[in-house]
């Protein structure tokens, strides 16, 4: 991928005078555009070899643009905070809103190359490989999103990398750009190289290709950066909103009556004489758990589904009264707002994941995505269908992290909703728990069935399990919940 001696690409000065004017004029316009429409993001990568002139290319593109709708994003070593989540959460964090254009030095590929070169590990190649693949998913992930993805990656041979270093010393005004890691890098330019060159073979696809760039003429870098960028916007705009290529395979159907839902025993029952014990023997563990000194490394993500009236919130109520208030956050997901819809599915999920040491709990989650977006049409069946395999990456990466991510659907039956919906209804204080939307999803109720089914069947593994708790008595919900919540940390502490 990369050439071993630079083609000698340049750029005279007059032509670099003459085509720098329409070009900016131009990356103004589809810069406008794109912040007019506000249907897609831009994500430029940007990556390469030390002393390439990453830095100075994105100047220029910047100083090129309106700077209001361009965010730049320079991230070096993770702080405290980021080290406390999983790797992709500073990432997630910065993904620019539609009509914008979100910049990245220091992105996903910094981390995992660099390990790989400085690593002494036996199985560092193996470690790359995998890092290799998440990222092709993630990146898919946004492509699928609507996102345009533009990778640029700034090559210089290693003769031509010296030269540059040494020269850039020698400038007074330049030289504080030269540190002791480049050239401690630059000892290392042939493990750097065939690291970096594997990485951007295998990540290099038609949703989202890398653009190797030699970095020697600072005209020529410059232009190709600018029409690349110019390219991919012009491209996008003409592109239709919500072109589709895939149509998505059916699923299998039905054959028999059984599944997960109907072959639940939802006549299990505890006793308010029994349960009063349960509750303080559970709740103490878990507050025990909480405090246990293994659990700094550690923290919760809950997830609380189920039918309407089911009880998550009572069962959300008994986890939250054992825990120091200090530890936990509850959050409770309704329709995205437009800053979420701005980004990527996910986004708003991510940026609630708990700080080591701490417990969140989602009352309700991103499985709205397969459960009332596919029933009610809120999404695409393309985009529903692809969710699954997107959502086990994100449980994948929470539980790699040391993520207990804790999954509850609680059930009850056709009839104990309508006692319910009538017993609000008739209750001062529960008025506000029922509403048309509560009656209009009863009438679905078949087709939820079957979405739940499907979101057991494709989501449940075996880092992020399903508990399916028989809802219809709430004291067993609510013990089942405790005693579930409690053996997941015991196992991941112990």
């Amino acid at each position: 991928m990369f050439e071993d001696a630079e083609l000698g690409h340049s750029i005279d000065k007059a032509t670099y005078r003459r085509e720098v004017p329409p070009l900016r004029d131009a990356l103004l316009e589809a810069q406008f555009e794109l912040a007019q429409r506000k249907d897609f993001a831009v994500v430029l990568l940007i990556n390469g070899v030390d002393g390439a002139g990453r830095g100075e290319a994105v100047n220029t593109l910047t100083a090129w643009m309106d700077s209001r709708y361009i965010e730049t994003n320079a991230m070096g070593d993770p702080s405290d905070e980021e080290r406390e989540r999983p790797p992709m959460w500073r990432f997630w964090r910065a993904l620019p809103p539609h009509g914008r254009i979100g910049i990245f030095f220091g992105n996903w590929y910094t981390a995992p190359i660099i390990d790989c070169v400085m690593s002494r590990k036996k199985h560092r190649m193996a470690a790359l490989d995998r890092s290799i693949e998440e990222i092709r998913r993630f990146e898919r992930m946004l492509a699928e999103e609507g996102m345009l993805l533009l990778k640029f990656w700034y090559h210089l041979s290693k003769p031509a990398q010296r030269k540059r270093l040494k020269s850039l010393e020698r400038d007074p005004r330049l030289r504080w750009r030269v540190t002791k890691q480049d050239w401690q890098r630059f000892k290392l330019y042939d493990e750097f190289r065939a690291v970096s060159e594997r990485a951007l073979r295998h990540t290099s696809e038609a949703h989202a290709p890398w653009i190797v760039v030699e970095g020697v003429d600072e005209r020529y870098r410059n232009l190709v950066t600018g029409k690349t960028v110019l390219e991919g916007l012009q491209a996008r705009l003409q592109t239709p909103a919500g072109a589709r290529a895939v149509t998505p395979v059916p699923a299998a159907p039905p054959v028999d009556a059984k599944d997960v839902i109907n072959t639940l025993d939802l006549t299990r029952k505890l006793t308010d004489a029994r349960y009063g014990g349960e509750r303080e023997r559970w709740q103490g563990t878990l507050n025990l758990l909480t405090r246990h000194k293994r659990f700094a490394d550690h923290s919760v993500v809950a997830v609380f589904e189920g039918n309407d009236a089911a009880g998550k919130g009572g069962a959300i109520r008994r986890v939250a009264e054992a825990v120091d208030a200090r530890q936990l956050r509850i959050v409770p997901i309704a329709a995205p707002s437009d800053e979420e819809k701005a980004r990527p599915y996910l986004w708003r999920f991510w940026r609630h994941l708990p700080r080591q040491g701490h417990l969140t709990l989602f009352d309700r989650s991103w499985y709205g995505r397969v459960l009332v977006e596919r029933v009610e049409g809120f999404c695409s069946e393309y985009d529903w269908r692809r969710a699954y395999s997107e959502i086990n990456d994100f449980e994948e990466e929470m539980t790699r992290h040391g993520i207990v991510v804790v999954k509850f659907w609680l059930a009850i039956s056709k009839d104990e909703q309508l006692r319910r919906f009538k017993s609000r209804e008739h209750t001062s204080f529960k008025h506000f728990k029922i509403t048309d939307e509560d009656w209009r999803n009863r009438k679905k109720w078949d087709q939820y069935v079957a979405a739940v089914c499907d979101m057991v069947d494709r989501t449940s593994t075996g880092l992020a399990p399903w508990t399916i708790v028989p809802a219809n008595d709430k004291n067993f919900a609510r013990i089942k919940v405790l005693k579930t919540l409690c053996t997941a940390m015991e196992r991941e502490l112990d």
